[in-house]
């Protein structure tokens, strides 16, 4: 009936295409909650994980703690148990401030190296909190630097990982039109920089922090992940143990690790962002063709039977019902 007239059948076909559009914003509704509560148990998942893992490593640490506190009150009975809670925090306050007590000697962190450490975990929200600016003044301008700064930061990363990406692209170029072989040199150069940036920005460098810093190299690839991911937490961070000597260009080296580390990982996890949605859109669009499929298939039938060649048949079932009456 709606294609029998040419008015009806636009409005026919505009009321499909709005109820089209009501469809599929309705399953987008389902599919929004559905990644929602994949996401709360996730976060549920992780939460129960470390506090199975840390919470008893917690706990007898904190006993522990007490009880030397206590055994050093009643070794020494002329300590004041509350002048000695006023020092610890006193001395926790002074090293969350940069300061570190050494016998008789104090070892600051805001000379210009460690100044510039703090500016690039600032501006790239990195934020390990070990070090932080003590002073009204300061706390001030570091709301202005990090406002201007991490937009910058980010510009810069975006920039960076473009000019990976494109001498990514150029290489899988150039190897397709020398050997004749696009899809076979596109995956092998993207292979190739998927390895060089796991080896550059994660392999490689905790054996340089386990060299300079001494920690192990689990510890070191931990500290590498974490920073990379701007997540800083702050348990590990170079440059902080007293008892060791650092060379001059130890930090700055470590500055442009992680300035370009991050534009790699950021790649990397644009990368999983659009594989996770393309997967999504991808089972929506094959549902979608099967319908559009299906819907062609009666279509086709419908139009097949109204064919001029079947004329004589279509007049035949329209005068069947006419005979009886």
């Amino acid at each position: 009936m709606c294609r029998g007239g040419g008015g009806g059948g636009g409005e026919c076909s505009g009321g499909t295409l709005s109820a089209a559009a009501l469809l599929a914003r309705r399953r987008s509704i389902p599919t929004t909650l559905l990644l929602l509560c994949a996401y709360v148990v996730y976060l549920l998942l992780g939460s129960a994980a470390f506090w199975a893992m840390e919470g008893p490593v917690e706990r007898s640490t904190a006993l522990r703690l007490l009880q030397q506190k206590w055994e050093l009150l009643e070794n020494h009975t002329c300590l004041d148990g509350e002048a000695l809670e006023r020092l610890a925090e006193r001395i926790v306050q002074a090293y969350k401030n940069g300061l570190i007590l050494k016998g008789n000697a104090s070892l600051g962190r805001w000379d210009f190296v460690g100044s510039f450490f703090f500016s690039v975990s600032a501006v790239t929200t990195i934020g390990y909190g070990n070090l932080s600016p003590s002073t009204v003044s300061a706390q001030v301008f570091c709301i202005f630097f990090a406002l201007f700064g991490i937009p910058l930061n980010l510009v810069l990363l975006n920039r960076i990982g473009q000019l990976m990406l494109s001498g990514v692209q150029q290489c899988a170029c150039h190897l397709g039109n020398k050997f004749n072989w696009q899809k076979g040199a596109a995956v092998l150069t993207r292979t190739c920089a998927l390895v060089a940036g796991l080896l550059l920005f994660l392999l490689l460098p905790p054996l340089l922090f386990t060299a300079i810093e001494g920690w192990t190299y689990e510890q070191g690839f931990y500290y590498s992940f974490i920073t990379l991911a701007t997540i800083g937490f702050g348990d590990y961070v170079i440059g902080m143990n007293p008892d060791r000597t650092y060379p001059a260009w130890y930090k700055n080296i470590v500055s442009l690790w992680i300035l370009f580390g991050m534009a790699w990982l950021a790649l990397i996890i644009n990368l999983c962002i659009s594989l996770l949605e393309n997967s999504s859109d991808l089972c929506q669009c094959c549902k979608r063709n099967s319908r559009e499929v299906e819907q062609e298939l009666i279509d086709g039938n419908q139009n097949t039977s109204l064919g001029p060649e079947d004329e004589p048949s279509c007049n035949v079932k329209a005068t069947k019902p006419v005979g009886p009456n």
